[in-house]
């Protein structure tokens, strides 16, 4: 019999990822009991079957084939030959999981299928009743939880990345009930196994939470935990990109629209929201500059672009342009452009220096996605790598308000004092270096947040 690792925790928690690379590191079988759930939730809901009707739902079950593929490195759910990988991860299907899973003969169903993988590898195996019902003698248990407002934060973002619509509060709701669901169901409840150790992930990372975990099971069980050598990711090639060449003048009859345009947009906002600008001073009259801001609102753009006397150009998320035409259309009229976000994008950066030369500015939001709270994220290397190579004055912004956009919300944008380029010179653009020039960027962004 193999080592069995059973970790559980609420909706949210980021077990699955967390197992996956504890599985990956350990070189063990992962097993996703979650996606066993969800799959049958997804199959069920699709062919119309209420959740509600029990019977209906039993009778369902023959139907259903459910395996586990591994392919590229990463586990592929297929319900009846059919990939429904991406489609169980939305927060229908999720609270259809929890409704299913509270069914004996779903829980049965299934069981077999879990302990018979468990008996014939080392594995570590997620869900919700691990360490307490499908496996009691697993060597370690692990009950993994954060605070429901965290558990939202990165599930929102997970589903605003595969361009989801759910808004952060209706994620909110779904992980409180599902919560509700778990632990107050009468079959196999949620809860922490008496001998399990609890992980509380709501300030960690996601590495510093695999490297914990993966350290607890390393001593319980004896057997020291196989170190995997990184691979390093290429360095990106800028040997054919020269520092930006400024004081390229745009179009006058461009810029004469630009502005009256500018000038609308300013007294629409202003009427509707109790908008405000400080730093004005800061902001160059010239172009080809780049402004590094963090990122609350879909309306960032605009209001970076409103103090300022020539027009910019901005990254957005390639998943943007995968919507309606009007939609996409608008966002090219403004300036957009595609950037394939954590795959070193080349197109995108030239695309950036492109616009630099012609005398836009550039618009980047560090930190890659929206903000819920306010609060600063932490940056990505890729500003700091655009900053050093194009050799021009990086304007911090800080865009501040509470909640939610709404009628008459106080909207108050600072600039900061430009960074002059001598402060982004490197003599290599190597890790460390870049990792320098980032957080100078970002401390100054941080500071104009308040």
């Amino acid at each position: 019999m193999g080592i069995n690792v059973a970790l559980d925790g609420p909706s949210g928690a980021g077990k699955s990822t967390i197992a996956k690379k504890i599985a990956a590191r350990l070189k063990y079988v992962y097993v996703d009991t979650g996606a066993l759930y969800r799959s049958i939730a997804y199959y069920v809901i699709s062919k119309g079957v209420d959740l509600k009707d029990k019977q209906a739902l039993i009778a369902s079950l023959p139907e259903i084939d459910i395996s586990l593929e591994y392919r590229d490195g990463s586990q592929h759910v297929l319900v009846n030959g059919e990939d429904v990988s991406d489609k169980i991860r939305t927060p229908e299907i999720s609270m259809g999981a929890s409704k299913v899973s509270a069914v004996p003969e779903v829980r049965t169903f299934l069981f077999d299928l879990q302990r018979d993988i468990a008996k014939k590898n080392n594995i570590i195996m997620d869900g919700r009743d691990i360490g307490t019902v499908v496996l009691p003698d697993a060597d370690v248990k692990i009950f993994l939880t954060a605070s429901a407002e965290e558990r939202a934060n990165r599930r929102f973002k997970e589903l605003q990345e595969k361009g989801d619509l759910s808004t952060y509060e209706q994620v909110l709701a779904d992980i409180n009930q599902r919560d509700y669901n778990d632990i107050h169901r009468d079959i196999a409840p949620l809860r922490k196994a008496d001998n399990a150790i609890e992980v509380d992930s709501t300030s960690m990372t996601l590495d510093e939470t695999v490297e914990h975990i993966a350290k607890l099971i390393e001593e319980k069980t004896g057997a020291p935990a196989p170190r995997e050598k990184k691979e390093r990711k290429p360095m990106l090639d800028f040997s054919g990109i020269e520092p930006v060449k400024r004081g390229k003048k745009l179009n006058p009859v461009r810029m004469f629209f630009y502005n009256l345009l500018r000038y609308i947009v300013i007294g629409m906002l202003k009427l509707w929201f109790n908008l405000k600008f400080e730093g004005k001073e800061n902001v160059p009259k010239d172009g080809s500059n780049i402004f590094a801001s963090n990122h609350r609102s879909y309306l960032d753009p605009v209001l970076i672009c409103l103090p300022t006397r020539v027009p910019n150009t901005f990254m957005a998320k390639e998943e943007l342009f995968q919507t309606n035409k009007f939609f996409v259309w608008l966002i090219k009229v403004f300036g957009a452009f595609p950037v394939s976000r954590g795959k070193g994008d080349m197109g995108a950066i030239n695309m950036s220096f492109e616009k630099l030369n012609s005398g836009r500015n550039l618009v980047i939001f560090p930190e890659g996605t929206r903000s819920l709270d306010g609060k600063v994220g932490r940056g990505k290397t890729g500003v700091a790598l655009i900053a050093a190579v194009a050799q021009c004055p990086v304007i911090p912004v800080g865009i501040n308000f509470e909640g939610k956009l709404k009628f008459r919300r106080k909207i108050v944008v600072r600039f900061g004092k430009p960074i002059d380029p001598e402060q982004l010179k490197v003599t290599t653009p190597g890790p460390k270096e870049l990792k320098l020039l980032r957080t100078t960027i970002m401390d100054s962004i941080t500071e104009l947040v308040h």
